[in-house]
């Protein structure tokens, strides 16, 4: 069968059963290469077409008044896909709607081979941006005139559809063999196009010159590129001059190129830095150009004084944006050659030798994992990193991913088959051979406390985003530990009555199964688990039973209780002696797994397994050191330990944390005084500008670091509005509806002004569903709401949703302040619900803050305030992220006004335009001025 038939609907909604009906229908018939017919005609629904729809695809209710029912249609469409393929961007959807239509007018449903251009894409595209039609044709360079409506989709599908089976005629013999193993699990139904394209390769002698097949795998190529011998004498001066200015170098190769002072000025402090052998705190203001300015700095200097410099950001999207974007401009311009190299933790690198393993059993996995497998196999094709950030996998696959990451190989034998192949290993020489390292902030810590190097030596770093760094390293220098990560961990260890992986070792080999036996194996396991499970739900209990006063919310919901060395009791003492049991059975489980050890050195059995041993030994070893340290061992002055508990999911769902309160003397020893310069550099480290906090936090002694503040070349003046309402109701803690109900008027007023366009930012998550629940009775259908965990999605597919459609209003907390941009005309409006202080019972906040009383410090001066601020600033850059944007940042918390310490938030940021005013004058006010 070569023929497909390939079609797209447009809608009133997505459930026939609930009485939605079809208004278009778009169909390309496909064979050989070649488009034979197509069909399109809008359908009379005879119901009306909601609103959202019209906005969406344009078809209306008078449009559509005078076309035919499906009635009088579906028999000419149900013969287009006789002999066929059945085609659609979504299977599910469109053949699941139209089957059900088919069947209610008394023909017989489509039963078809069929082929998901959603999946396929997936799997032959693992590296494009998403899998929405559009945003495929636009990455592919397909024609798309018309989205959104039925025939222009069809030829789009089409059109990609092609280009998808000629991926497939591209793909070697091994890996064609490998999908059809998989393909009885996938949704399209590829057999014969994978049998079509094994038989031609079955006597070729043509074979891809990019690719090697190794243990019936395979791999693109790889090279280490070969480090630059020499390169050309050049002054500092000379880069600047030839880089900075309107007819340089960067002018030359960006199109926008615009001339900022702020980013010479950057780059000049960076160098002197390094020259002086100082640190250095660099505020740079949004639209500066930080990115460039350091990394051409950090470049000069790597080359011209033969010295590894490294990068590190808080994100590994900013990690990869540096690599992909940054450093190919640097590599056309700079007059000298250079290596950069991306360095992540384990757990972002796929084991070539754990894959091996997995490709073999098939029995038991899901569909995601299925798909997840087709991915990959297509995707060590492309990949020279082998990193998993380059691709997207399904939930569940992500899960899975970690199970075949190189974390999960715990560490590779230099006698593995694979270790030559190891794309950790790889990543590791080439930063070692890198002029520049570029990081995250992650691994830059576990580097200051590893027994072995994770990163190559350095003695210069540049740390953009350096306001996360104190976050990052209280955490990578505390513990977290929660109930499904130990639950996992043994699941995936399993017992011998279960298809497992201490089944499989006790199956290869009979002195194993013996150990097994003789040590009781599945008695400990069993009892872990069941321990486990108990430890946790008495926990949760624990927890609930607290008075209020003990507790706080977070802000994705869940309550937060702070462990008090003088507050403990009875059922605390119970918790203990739960953990104690627990430990014991996980030291009879690692003792039984030593054991086998020994036998697989003795026998000297296949390195694999006792590389798994090893590392699953490792795991349970380090749940034991964190439930004794976490509840055996008594707390420290200098630390917090506190549960959360998710009030309303299982009764199981607790997690444990414990940070040190002051990081600064731990960074100082273990990180600032080994290096000589260390940059730290983000939009937001000042507040009345003034570093002191931040110094003194980061630990950076008086004199130590060079300061500088690099001013917005933006003329704020004229770009921003800054609104605040002086006839808000009160905001009391647990009086919040009227408050909530002024805010949500307030929005809707906005949202006629602005045309939606809005990102709303809140500091409780209890607040926003409060709010979206109250906007969306509030709202026409015109305006789309979109809220942080209420809209489906991670934090880039709800900015991806909110840029698609005209009138849409995004909802967000914590991530939202920081990190989203959304340039142009996107976004007019950033409304901060309340100035973002911490509750005060968090349990982080309260630690400190009772810390910082024993040494004479105000809390609120020296901790909560500048906390707040910080993150004010974080939300108000949301809205300027270039020369031409413009809007309204509209603050519903009046003491910025009214407080003593509102001046404080105000003169941490630019210099605008403030009113204070009725909210109706305001409402007058922004829309003059937009």
């Amino acid at each position: 069968m070569n023929k497909y038939a390939v079609i797209d609907l447009e809608t009133t909604g997505h459930t026939p059963a609930k009485g939605d009906r079809i208004i278009e229908v778009g169909i390309v018939v496909w064979s050989e290469g070649k488009i034979i017919e197509k069909y399109a005609t809008l359908v009379n629904p005879e119901i009306n077409i909601p609103r959202f729809i019209t906005n969406l695809t344009g078809i209306t209710d008078e449009a559509v008044s005078d076309q035919p029912t499906f009635d009088e249609i579906a028999a000419e469409i149900r013969g287009l896909f006789d002999n066929a393929y059945f085609v659609a961007h979504n299977v599910p959807f469109d053949m699941g709607f139209l089957n059900e239509e088919f069947k209610r007018v008394g023909l017989p449903v489509i039963m078809q081979p069929v082929i998901d251009t959603v999946e396929l894409s997936r799997i032959m595209l693992p590296q494009a941006p998403g899998f929405k039609l559009g945003q495929l044709a636009s990455w592919l360079k397909l024609q798309h005139d018309d989205p959104h409506r039925a025939l222009s989709d069809a030829y789009v599908t089409t059109y990609l559809m092609s280009h998808l089976l000629k991926i497939i005629d591209s793909l070697p013999y091994e890996t064609i063999k490998q999908l059809e193993q998989l393909e009885p699990k996938l949704k399209s139904d590829l057999g014969v196009i994978l049998q079509n394209r094994a038989d031609s390769l079955a006597f070729s002698t043509n074979h891809r010159d990019d690719l090697e097949i190794f243990r019936g795998i395979a791999l693109k190529k790889q090279h280490l590129k070969p480090k630059a011998l020499s390169n050309k004498a050049v002054s500092f001066g000379e880069i600047m001059d030839n880089f900075y200015q309107n007819e340089g170098e960067l002018a030359y190769v960006m199109p926008a190129f615009e001339l900022r002072s702020g980013q010479r000025e950057m780059s000049e402090h960076i160098f002197d830095a390094f020259q002086s052998k100082r640190h250095a705190i660099i505020e740079a203001e949004t639209g500066t150009g930080k990115s460039l300015a350091y990394l051409v700095t950090a470049l000069f200097q790597a080359i011209n004084y033969d010295e590894r410099v490294v990068v590190s950001t808080h994100l590994t999207q900013l990690q990869s944006q540096l690599v992909e974007k940054e450093i190919p401009l640097l590599k056309k311009i700079l007059p000298f050659t250079f290596q950069t190299a991306i360095m992540k933790g384990k757990q972002h690198y796929l084991s070539l030798a754990k894959f091996e393993q997995t490709l073999r059993s098939l029995d038991f996995d899901n569909y995601d994992i299925i798909l997840t497998k087709a991915i990959i196999l297509i995707w060590l094709t492309e990949t020279s990193s082998g990193d998993i950030d380059e691709i997207q996998l399904p939930s569940s696959g992500e899960r899975f991913f970690r199970l075949i990451s190189t974390e999960a190989e715990g560490g590779l034998d230099p006698n593995s088959p694979w270790f030559t192949r190891s794309f950790y290993y790889r990543a590791k020489a080439n930063a070692q051979r890198a002029d520049l390292v570029i990081t995250n902030h992650a691994l830059l810590c576990a580097n200051m406390t590893s027994e072995t190097p994770l990163l190559p030596s350095f003695k210069k770093i540049i740390i953009d985003e350096a306001h996360h760094l104190e976050t990052t390293a209280s955490k990578h220098f505390g513990l977290s530990l929660d109930y499904l990560s130990i639950q996992k961990l043994l699941q995936s260890i399993g017992c011998l009555e279960n298809n497992s992986w201490i089944k499989k070792l006790a199956e290869y080999d009979p002195d194993i199964s013996i150990i097994c036996d003789e040590y009781e194996w599945d008695k400990w396991w069993q009892e872990a688990k069941e321990e486990t499970d108990g430890l946790f739900r008495y926990i949760f209990h624990y927890v609930e039973k607290k008075q209020s006063t003990h507790i706080a919310i977070n802000d994705i919901g869940r309550f937060q209780y702070r462990i008090q060395s003088e507050g403990l009791d009875q059922g605390w003492e119970v918790i203990i002696e739960m953990v104690n049991r627990i430990s014991f059975q996980l030291r009879d489980l690692i003792h039984i797994l030593s054991r086998i050890l020994k036998i697989i050195d003795q026998k000297r059995l296949a390195s694999d397994y006792w590389e798994e041993v090893k590392w699953n030994m490792e795991r349970l070893q380090r749940v034991l050191d964190g439930l004794e340290n976490y509840f055996i061992k008594n707390l420290a002055e200098d630390e917090v330990k506190w549960i959360e508990i998710d009030a309303f999911g299982a009764r199981n769902a607790v997690y444990l944390f414990q940070e040190p309160i002051d990081i600064a003397q731990l960074l100082h020893h273990k990180f600032l005084i080994h290096k000589d310069s260390v940059i730290m550099t983000s939009a937001t480290l000042t507040i009345k500008e003034s570093f002191s906090i931040f110094k003194e936090r980061i630990g950076i002694k008086e004199g130590e670091a060079i300061e500088k503040k690099i001013i917005s070349p933006y003329t704020y003046q004229d770009q921003v509005q800054l609104m605040v309402p002086n006839d808000f109701p009160h905001a009391k803690y647990g009086k919040m509806e009227s408050f909530i109900e002024a805010t949500c008027e307030a929005i809707v007023s906005l949202a006629q002004i602005t045309d939606g366009r809005m990102l709303v930012l809140f500091t409780s998550y209890d607040m926003l569903k409060k709010a979206y629940a109250l906007l969306r009775d509030m709202m026409e259908e015109s305006y789309i709401l979109i809220a942080q965990g209420v809209s489906s999605g991670s934090r880039a597919r709800l900015k991806k949703n909110f840029q698609t459609f005209d009138q849409a209003i995004l909802l967000g907390t914590s991530s939202f302040w920081e990190g989203i941009d959304i340039p142009g005309s996107d976004l007019s409006c950033v409304v901060i619900v309340r100035l973002p202080f911490e509750p005060p019972n968090h349990p982080v906040y309260d630690a400190k803050a009772n810390y910082l009383k024993k040494t004479g410090k105000n809390p609120f001066m020296t901790l909560a305030l500048p906390n707040a601020v910080i993150r004010f600033k974080q939300g108000f850059g949301r809205l300027i992220r270039s020369s031409t944007d413009r809007g309204i940042v509209f603050i519903c918390d009046d003491r910025l006004m009214k407080a003593k310490y509102g001046n404080y938030f105000i003169d941490s940021i630019p210099n605008i335009p403030i009113h204070y005013n009725s909210t109706k004058e305001l409402m007058e006010i922004a829309e003059d001025w937009l």
